[in-house]
Parts: structure tokens; sequence; C-alpha cells
């Protein structure tokens, strides 16, 4: 039964007063709108109800399209070179079908796009470097999905605009027909049309001498309008951080969305990666402790440093232990193999103190053991690379964590060097990607160098879907990709976790013998 209360009584005459921050959300002006173009601009905050697990979700795929847009850039791609690679990665994060499509799922892709905007836009907008960094994303992707638009979509969409700009009149163009075509450098029979703009509003235009200036104005030929039109989009998006980043605060008093977007935050570091049980190795082959110093070679740098610390000491650490045996499940490792491994890592330990010291935390590991957090069986999941980033850096004697972040630049060369890595470009490289923080981009480099031969087959041969060439996101990812790159003709699967080129009807590839 529905309990009622009933209200105090309101004074007639403050009932009509309306706190000036509460206005703009009075009426929910996004629950009646539709969305008539794929593009956005992203001028109205959402005000409808939305699930806590789609906040987080959506916001989530987004910041992997972001991700993988900024990959592009600190790898140095070409337009042409990110266009192609950034295609199935918007395919599968964040598709957006155009109005011709005739699908069903229109409304629903531009409402998942509309949302995750504007949750990435509050987890972002709490400091200046964050602000920075997401408009220039976003901004890249806003030019993107121009290019890729339909044009006569493009053009309802930018009709829609309330664009700062004039037509030339057929008057002004004669007048001014010869100095328009030297400075617009429109020769032959192109379209010759001319906008007018306030000349500050496409200062990259000046600065290449590609308008005419007039008192003022600066006359743009029609072909850099979509350069306009992102130029006028960057600027709402930095006005509209701003004012995010004043209104934040207040968000704090909400105790279910800070912690997400505190962790939306983090993931700027490096996105999130769940871990997937595809991961594993245990559909091709069974790794037994006796393989896995074998496997290594297809280790991460942390896992190998891990690895080669155990191997140098019999021992690890509590953290460097949890985080390698999480690890190890991850691949495939049993409960039996793991104690049996970790046992014969230990040969220094007597078995009374094995058993009475480390044993549980295995087994607790895997969910043989435990309370809440193992009560299904399944234990706990390997960690994933944003974790290892943003968790406490370890202390002397512990060698838990991601090296790139870790170790100092010297230390992380002699490292890499240590375990095989000694090309002086790609140490460069990984130099820089350290000194500007971005720890995940250095280990991918690394990856790359090292199967640069076995990427060139699969591009060129089409052996895998350019999906499954994402950014490397966890340390278990890492293994299972360079696992299947290094045994090509070997390993019956095509790609990662999915059904490819020589698998059966069952989707079983032919199990291999280590």
């Amino acid at each position: 039964m529905l309990a009622v209360t009933s209200a105090p009584r309101i004074d007639a005459k403050k009932r009509a007063v309306l706190d000036a921050r509460k206005r703009q959300f009075a009426k929910a002006t996004w629950e009646t709108e539709t969305y008539p173009h794929r593009m956005n601009f992203y001028l109205t905050p959402p005000t409808g109800d939305i699930a806590l697990e789609q906040f987080e979700e959506w916001a989530i795929a987004r910041l992997k399209v972001l991700a993988e847009l900024e990959a592009c850039q600190f790898r140095n791609r070409s337009p042409a070179e990110t266009e192609e690679y950034m295609k199935p990665v918007l395919e599968k994060y964040m598709r957006l079908s155009s109005n011709a499509s005739r699908s069903s799922e229109v409304d629903a892709e531009r409402k998942r796009d509309h949302y995750s905007h504007w949750t990435l836009r509050l987890a972002f907008s709490s400091t200046a470097d964050l602000r920075q960094r997401f408009a220039r994303l976003e901004a890249q992707l806003f030019r993107l999905r121009m290019q890729w638009d339909d044009a006569r979509e493009r053009r309802a969409f930018i009709d829609s605009l309330a664009m700062s700009w004039e037509t030339v009149s057929e008057e002004e163009k004669a007048q001014w027909r010869t100095e328009l075509k030297a400075a617009t450098r429109v020769w032959g029979d192109e379209e010759e049309s001319w906008f007018k703009v306030a000349w500050e509003n496409v200062p990259e235009l000046v600065e290449r001498r590609q308008c005419l200036l007039k008192r003022g104005v600066a006359y743009v030929h029609v072909r850099e309008q979509s350069t306009m039109v992102v130029n006028e989009f960057s600027r709402q998006l930095d006005s509209g951080l701003e004012l995010a980043g004043r209104f934040l605060p207040r968000m704090d008093e909400d105790n279910r969305l800070s912690p997400i977007l505190h962790h939306l935050s983090q993931s700027f570091v490096a996105p999130d990666a769940g871990y997937s049980e595809s991961s594993s190795i245990g559909d091709i082959t069974i790794p037994t402790a006796a393989s896995i110093d074998g496997l290594s070679q297809h280790f991460p740098l942390c896992m190998q440093n891990l690895h080669r610390e155990l191997r140098k000491n019999s021992h690890l650490k509590h953290f460097g232990r949890l985080q390698y045996t999480l690890f190890l499940k991850g691949i495939g490792l049993s409960l039996e193999e793991s104690i049996l491994f970790w046992r014969k890592s230990f040969k220094l330990v007597a078995d009374d103190k094995f058993k009475s010291e480390y044993l549980y935390n295995i087994r607790h590991s895997y969910g043989d053991v435990g309370g809440d957090a193992n009560r299904r069986g399944r234990g706990y999941t390997p960690y994933s690379c944003q974790k290892l980033l943003t968790e406490a850096p370890p202390s002397s004697g512990q060698a838990h964590g991601c090296p790139y972040r870790t170790y100092a630049p010297d230390n992380l060369i002699a490292l890499l060097q240590n375990v095989g890595v000694t090309d002086r470009p790609l140490l460069q490289g990984v130099r820089e990607d350290v000194g500007k923080q971005r720890f995940h981009i250095a280990c991918n480099r690394v990856f790359e160098h090292a199967h640069k031969g076995e990427l060139r087959k699969v591009k060129e041969e089409g052996l895998w879907a350019a999906s499954e060439l994402d950014t490397i996101l966890h340390p278990n990812g890492y293994f299972k990709r360079s696992f299947l790159l290094k045994n090509l003709g070997r390993v019956k699967a095509g790609d990662l976790g999915v059904d490819g080129p020589g698998m059966g009807k069952s989707g079983e590839g032919e199990k291999m013998e280590m």
C-alpha cells in the first residue's frame, strides 16, 4: 500500500519563484526532443532518467573510443591511417547510424552518444589538463564523424546550427572575385561560394593565409565550412567544460555519482578493461606449472618482471604474489597447477611454512575458500592496466605494479634491455612516452615492435578483424595476443576469443601440446 504524506502549504506568492540555478532544468527539454541528426553539438544537457549501470557503461564505451583516438595521435598515424583504424572502433563501441539506414536503433544510438558525452564532460572537468585533453579528443571525434557523414545529412545539420556567418552576396563576389580566388586558392570551375565571418573565429585559416581579410571580416570558401563548424564546436565545448568545472563540487553531495565520475577520471590514465575469459589459452592448450617458464616470453613487462624476481629470489612479497597469481589464473592455469607452481618456486620455504602462510592466499584468489568476494567460487579477477597504474606504487623490496610507471627512466631502459629490447629508436620512444605519463602507450609500443612481422601478416592477409587490434589495456590481453601471433599457423583460432578463419562450426581450435 502506497503511503501518502500531506505536503506543507506553500505561499502562492512564493510558488512561482524558481531558483535560478534550477531554472534550466525546470522543464525536461531533452525528454521531449528528438535526434534529427547524427551529429550533435551537445548544447543541451540530458534531463531524462537513466540507470546507473547505463550511466557508467555508456561513458566507458565512449572513453575507449577517445583512448584509441589518442593512441593514434601518440603513434603518429596519418589522418588516412587514423580514419581507417577508427572506423571499426567506432562501429564496435559507439555506432551512429544515418537517417538513411532506416535502423530501428537510431534513436537509442544517438541517446547513448548524447548521455555518454555529458557523463565524460562531468568526469573530466575537474582540472584544466583534463578539460583540455577531453576537448581536444572530442573535437577530433567530431571532425571524423563530420567527414564520414552523408553529404545531405551533413548539410541539414549545418543548416540547423545558429552559426555566425553570412553568405557573400553576388555583388560582393563580383567586386572581390579576383582577390577571393587568389586568397582562397580557388581555380578553374570550383564552386564559387564564400561566407563572411569574424576573423577571430577562423584563426587557423588566417594563419595559413587561406582566407581574404577585409576590415576585420574573413571571407572563407565553402570548402572550409566543416573547419568552421569544428572550431565552433570546440569553442562551445571549452565554454561548457568551464561551467561544468564550477558545477562539479556540488556533485560530491551525490554518493551515487561521485565514485563513478572519479573512476572515469582515473581511466584517462589508461581506460579500464575488464578481464575476459577469452584471454585464457585453455581452449588452445593447457598451461601447467612446468610450462610457465616457456610461456613467460609472451608476458608483458609487468609480469616478466615478477617472474624474473621470483626465479631470482625464490620469493615474492604479498602484493606481487597476488598480482602474479591472478595473472596466471587468467591465462588458464588451474588451481592445482598454481599451487604446484608456487610450491616449486618457493623452494627455500619449508612445507609447513608454505601451507600455513601461502597456501590459503592462493586458494582464496581462485575462490576455493573465502567469504563474500568468493562465495560464488570464482575468486578475484586479474588486474587491468588501469588498476596497476592507479594503485599505490610499490615500496622497497616489492616488484608489483607497472614498471613503466614505477621505475625511473634509466632503470626502466635497463630492465627492457635485460629482457631483450635493444632497439635504440624504440627505447627512445618508450622514454618519451614515460616522460609524458603515457605508460600503456609505451607498453603497446614495445609489443608492436616485438610482433611487427606477425602484425604485418595478419593485417595484409586479413587474418584478424581490425577490432581485434585495439590498444592493449590488460596484461592478460597482452599475453593472449602475443601467444596467438607467435603461433600463427599452429593455432586454429583466427582472432582473440572470436571464431575466425580455420575454426570449425563448433568454434573449437586444435589443441597444442606445450
